[in-house]
C-alpha cells in the first residue's frame, strides 16, 4: 500500500492506530503550527518589550556610570569651579563700571600726553554695544608723534589697569619725520544689576 492510500484509509477519530511515521510527521507539524502560533500571538510581542527593556537597562547603566564619575570627581569639579569663579572675579576688576569709565578715558588720554603725543582725536562712540554681561565703547583715536613714542603710547595702553584694547591701527606718514596714528581704541565695562537685567529681559523678548 502506498503512502497516498494510507493516507486516504486513516481513521481521524483514532489517532492511536496510525503508522508510526505518519503520527510522527503529524506531532511535527502540529508542533510547528503550535510554535508559528505562539509566536506571532504572544512571544513577539515579548521580545519586543525585552529589547526595550535591555535598551533601557543599558542607558541607565551609562547614566550611573556618568553620575558615579561625577561623584568621584566631585571635589576635584568643586575646585575648579571655585577657580574659575576666581579667575572671573579677576577679569571682572578689569572692566569699569559706569561711574569709571570717564576716569578710564581721561587714563587713555593721558598715556598719549605722557609720550608727548598730539591728539587729533579723541571721540568715543555715541553710544556702547551691549554684549552678554558687559558693554563695548569703541574710541575713535587719531595721534600724532615719533615711531618711538607711538609705540611707547600702545604699550603704555596695553598696560593699563583696565582692559583696553587697539584695533584697526592704520599708521601713514606726516610732517616732520612724525607718523600719524589712527586707531580703535575698544575699552570694556560690566553691566550692573539693573542693566544686566533689562538685557536679558529684550533677549528674551527677541527670541519669542
Amino acid at each position: 500500500m502506498n503512502s497516498l492510500e494510507e493516507l486516504r484509509l486513516l481513521d481521524l477519530n483514532e489517532p492511536g492506530s496510525w503508522p508510526a511515521a505518519i503520527k510522527t510527521g503529524a506531532l511535527v507539524t502540529l508542533l510547528l503550527v503550535i510554535v508559528v502560533a505562539g509566536y506571532f500571538l504572544d512571544w513577539q510581542e515579548q521580545a519586543e518589550i525585552l529589547e526595550s527593556a535591555e535598551a533601557e537597562e543599558a542607558t541607565l547603566k551609562d547614566t550611573y556610570l556618568i553620575k558615579k564619575r561625577n561623584a568621584v570627581n566631585l571635589d576635584i569639579m568643586r575646585r575648579q569651579l571655585h577657580e574659575i569663579e576666581q579667575s572671573l572675579s579677576v577679569m571682572l576688576k578689569q572692566l569699569p563700571n559706569k561711574s569709571e569709565l570717564d576716569a578710564l578715558l581721561v587714563d587713555i588720554n593721558r598715556a598719549g600726553l605722557g609720550r608727548g603725543l598730539q591728539f587729533e582725536l579723541f571721540k568715543p562712540a555715541a553710544s556702547e554695544t551691549i554684549k552678554e554681561f558687559y558693554a563695548e565703547l569703541p574710541i575713535m583715536v587719531r595721534v600724532i608723534g615719533s615711531y618711538h613714542d607711538i609705540g611707547a603710547f600702545a604699550s603704555d595702553v596695553s598696560q593699563l589697569p583696565r582692559i583696553v584694547t587697539l584695533k584697526d591701527i592704520d599708521i601713514t606718514p606726516g610732517k616732520e619725520q612724525h607718523l600719524i596714528l589712527n586707531a580703535v581704541a575698544r575699552t570694556f565695562r560690566y553691566l550692573d544689576d539693573d542693566e544686566l537685567a533689562n538685557h536679558n529681559k529684550r533677549t528674551s523678548e527677541g527670541k519669542k
